[in-house]
């Protein structure tokens, strides 16, 4: 029969890859622990296999984080009252020895089928279901005038009293106890206990039938029914601070809840003045984290300025000292290039040559050049012998006194080949101005 269940389980996923289970004895169990259900198996798997907390069969939940046993808890507890008169102590005789042999067989029963089945409100799969239904449950049977129910888990509540530093009155129903319905309907569901929790405390209830309310009985291990206990945080912990058992009157429960209120108020001041330090010191210290953070901010920036600053100091120098290099080679380059113009240049010819020409240059330093030049030689050698001088601008025109005009001395597209001495009318002594043109 195993083997049929996981085979067909196996054959939905066409390996044994969707459960990861390699044992027979592992598949057996898996299948026991749904009833044999298949789909529930594989959703159990799959969640497992995605670290998800299995819906069907989850891990065992840790303690519930509430002390109960501080013995210093204020206890309460309101016993039947004893029978009256001839009757009623008749009546009590008459009744006892059934009353004993029902409780004590519903007892034996209820211990053996623990044996035979497992009790199912040993898991919880649901809490808020739990907690949702009994609500629905309360409302059919009492009607919808009653304290305002946390609608959440016990641990949801107890965290958002610890959070909201509040009381937590916890409630849990007995179903089948005999003072039960009496309470609710005579000492819950008044006016006046409905508006004193509603503005005094968080209220959770559950039922013990159900598996979420059964938990929070194991944790508090109440003595009877109707169970009120009174949970706050004292000393950083939940801790149980009152237990109200038995069929309690209205006007008693509120005088009770506020005693124990009233007892336990120092504690929940101490608690509220500590988390106000605590936030202060969080703020001082988160202050103190923005402006640390701040001034390193500043400071970083500052930084930026002045690697910026000394980029740019650095790049101008680079930028002055590649302008002095490139001086530098310019007027080594020119040097090289007056030299070079130097020695190139015709011989000059003699005084008493007859093709001779006697020129006086005035350069735009005042300074007088005299040199002897050929009829037929080009303007570009006038130009060139200026040019060679140390005294002589980078850029210059020759210029003629009378008639005023520009020597074409250097070659151009509409003349290629400057005109010579005699082409230009130079005549047998002339005297020529030097134009400096290096600014132009």
């Amino acid at each position: 029969l195993t083997f049929f269940f996981m085979k067909n389980l196996t054959q939905q996923t066409s390996s044994w890859d969707l459960t990861g289970l390699e044992s027979m004895d592992q598949c057996r169990r898996t299948l026991e622990q749904h009833n044999w259900n298949i789909e529930a198996a594989v959703q159990d798997r799959l969640n497992e296999q995605e670290g998800v907390p299995s819906v069907f069969n989850p891990p065992p939940s840790r303690p519930l984080q509430v002390n109960t046993a501080d013995h210093r808890v204020y206890s309460y507890i309101v016993s039947r009252p004893q029978p009256r008169g001839l009757i009623g102590w008749s009546y009590y005789l008459i009744m006892l020895p059934f009353r004993f042999t029902y409780y004590t067989l519903l007892d034996i029963f209820r211990f053996a089928l623990r044996f035979i089945r497992p009790d199912p409100r040993g898991r919880v799969t649901d809490p808020v279901g739990d907690v949702v239904s009994f609500i629905h449950i309360f409302e059919e049977k009492y009607g919808r005038s009653h304290p305002v129910f946390y609608q959440g888990t016990y641990s949801q509540a107890l965290n958002d009293a610890k959070r909201e530093l509040r009381y937590l009155l916890v409630y849990l129903h007995g179903e089948d106890h005999q003072d039960t319905d009496q309470f609710c309907r005579s000492t819950l569901c008044t006016e006046e206990v409905v508006t004193f929790l509603n503005t005094r405390m968080l209220f959770w209830a559950c039922s013990t039938s159900k598996p979420e309310g059964y938990r929070v009985s194991q944790a508090l291990r109440e003595n009877t029914y109707p169970f009120l206990a009174m949970i706050m945080l004292k000393d950083r912990k939940m801790t149980v601070v009152g237990r109200l058992e038995g069929l309690i009157q209205p006007e008693d429960l509120i005088n009770q809840l506020t005693f124990i209120m009233d007892a336990n108020q120092t504690h929940l001041m101490s608690e509220r003045l500590e988390r106000e330090e605590r936030n202060q010191t969080q703020v001082l210290r988160q202050q103190q984290d923005e402006a640390y953070l701040a001034s390193l901010r500043a400071d970083q920036e500052k930084d930026r300025k002045k690697r910026e600053e000394e980029e740019q100091l650095r790049q101008e120098e680079e930028k002055v000292r590649q302008s002095v290099l490139a001086e530098e080679r310019r007027r080594q380059t020119l040097e090289e290039e007056k030299e070079r113009k130097s020695e190139c240049l015709p011989p000059e010819p003699p005084a008493d040559d007859p093709e001779s020409v006697k020129i006086v240059f005035k350069l735009p330093n005042d300074t007088r050049v005299e040199r002897r030049f050929l009829f037929g030689q080009s303007l570009t050698v006038i130009y060139d012998f200026l040019f060679s001088l140390k005294e002589s601008p980078e850029k210059f025109q020759i210029i003629t006194n009378f008639p005023r005009r520009v020597l074409p001395c250097l070659p151009t597209e509409e003349q290629p080949n400057p005109p010579t001495l005699k082409e230009a009318g130079l005549s047998r002594s002339e005297v020529l101005f030097v134009q400096d043109l290096t600014d132009d």
